[in-house]
């Protein structure tokens, strides 16, 4: 078997910083956006909002703050929760 000089033998997710690849090309295109909107129009809400993504998006230990607030949505407002006594 060959080996790689990458993380987990090329099983691991690509990783720019603290994003992953996909989460730092949609903060680049949003920022791009954001820059021509505040140039343009004098808001600064979707600057704000691009912020807020990329506050919520850094990857530590494989997980993200936006992650586990998907996870408690699903737990708390879409799952159903089947509770047994005993």
């Amino acid at each position: 078997m060959t080996h790689y000089i990458y993380p987990q033998n090329l099983k691991a997710t690509a990783n720019m910083w603290l994003w992953s690849l996909r989460d730092f090309a949609i903060m680049g295109v949003a920022a791009l956006l954001s820059i021509v909107i505040l140039v343009e129009l004098h808001l600064m809400l979707p600057a704000t909002a691009t912020l807020c993504y990329g506050f919520l998006t850094i990857r530590m230990d494989d997980t993200t703050i936006l992650d586990f607030i998907r996870y408690a949505g699903r737990y708390f407002i879409t799952t159903q929760q089947y509770y047994e006594w005993r």
